[in-house]
């Protein structure tokens, strides 16, 4: 199986990132620093897994090497991503460190950072100084949502490639190809998520999803004053912690048996003062991993409504689009007539207002209650 099989919706970028893996001459624009954006969902980590793979592996065909990479045991490639809500600056430094070993097997010694966007502009300069005099056989993957989300100095060091939102049809095969689900619910959740590959994958597969999801948007629309929307904040709070929870929790509880496992703890015995420590250790990571995976719930929770209000306004308008939130179209129709297209509007830059609020650590339930009043406010 090739590398470069999946990647769905990416043919133009894969033809440029395969040109220069497959150069040997300089011709196919091999560089050593590299920038991968595009979209949440449009895959930019397996892009740069694919390509670290060609880049390192036996061919285009060597799955092997791209399975190794995903697991993290590749020899000659580092890959960097934090479920915390930033990069700290000892990652960086480490991974710089690392950089200047030679490659064992491949080519190249391959560095990935994903979301590089999560990086402060101390931990950021510590990158740029590598990205400029980087060593001969190494190269630098970087992964962001656009090329804005970094400092301009390291954007004129890179050579960017831009992913595209993949069709809705191209997820709805892929997530077919990965999980056998029905056709039909595959599109639906192809439709719904916006052609965000990963929470496609998740709402075809999770009923809790699909209901969480439900439960959001007939909270949202039953809005009428200021009292439902000071209730509904707070409904849309629990959702999104009880999403966050429902990816958190299993995972919290596997790290934590492999850790008292390696100590050499039995399942439910006592752990020995000596080696608290460690174990405090895992749970302030759990704990920061919480955080980020309530943010994006949150983020979640607001890139749904904001599709119903895109709805919304493309409906009032009279727009010959295809809503997201097909599933509930006869609910829009009913909601159409108290939400006219400036009414939608407003609420659209109201939503974008409360992600840049809550992305700057403004308390996530005034953030709500501050947008879910204009909602309030602003229909009929």
């Amino acid at each position: 199986m090739s590398v470069w099989e999946g990647l769905t919706g990416q043919e133009e970028s894969v033809a440029a990132l395969r040109s220069a893996a497959e150069s040997t001459d300089g011709t196919g624009g091999m560089t050593h620093s590299w920038l991968i954006t595009g979209p949440p969902g449009s895959g930019r980590s397996n892009v740069a897994a694919a390509f670290a793979a060609a880049l390192v592996g036996n061919g285009p065909d060597d799955d092997h090497t791209l399975r190794l990479i995903t697991a993290g045991t590749h020899p000659d490639v580092a890959r960097l991503t934090t479920q915390r809500v930033i990069i700290t600056i000892d990652e960086i430094r480490q991974l710089v460190t690392s950089s200047h070993f030679s490659p064992s097997v491949g080519r190249y010694r391959v560095m990935i950072v994903e979301d590089a966007d999560r990086m402060t502009e101390r931990t950021s300069n510590l990158l740029l100084k590598a990205l400029e005099e980087p060593p001969e056989r190494t190269v630098w993957i970087l992964c962001a949502p656009s090329e804005a989300d970094l400092l301009p100095t390291i954007r004129s060091r890179v050579r960017s490639v831009r992913l595209r939102v993949p069709g809705i049809e191209s997820v709805a095969d892929l997530i077919v190809a990965r999980t056998g689900v029905d056709r039909v619910l595959a599109t639906d959740a192809a439709r719904q998520a916006q052609s965000h590959i990963g929470m496609a994958q998740r709402l075809a597969t999770s009923e809790d999803a699909r209901d969480r999801r439900r439960r959001t948007l007939t909270t949202v629309l039953a809005i009428r004053s200021v009292g439902d929307a000071v209730n509904a904040a707070a409904a849309l709070l629990a959702v999104a912690d009880e999403d966050a929870k429902a990816i958190t929790l299993e995972r919290d509880a596997e790290e934590r048996d492999a850790a008292l496992r390696s100590l050499g703890v039995q399942p439910g015995g006592t752990v020995p003062p000596a080696l608290r420590s460690q174990l405090r250790v895992l749970e302030e990571d759990q704990k920061r991993r919480a955080t980020r995976s309530l943010r994006d719930g949150l983020d979640r929770i607001l890139v749904d409504v904001s599709s119903l209000y895109r709805d919304l306004l493309l409906l009032g308008l009279g727009a010959p689009t295809e809503p997201v939130n097909l599933a509930i179209r006869h609910e829009l129709d009913r909601a159409l007539p108290s939400v006219p297209p400036a009414a939608a509007l407003e609420v659209l830059d109201a939503i974008a207002t409360a992600r840049q609020r809550i992305g700057a650590n403004v308390a996530a339930l005034l953030a709500l209650e501050a947008l879910l009043v204009t909602i309030a406010r602003a229909v009929r």
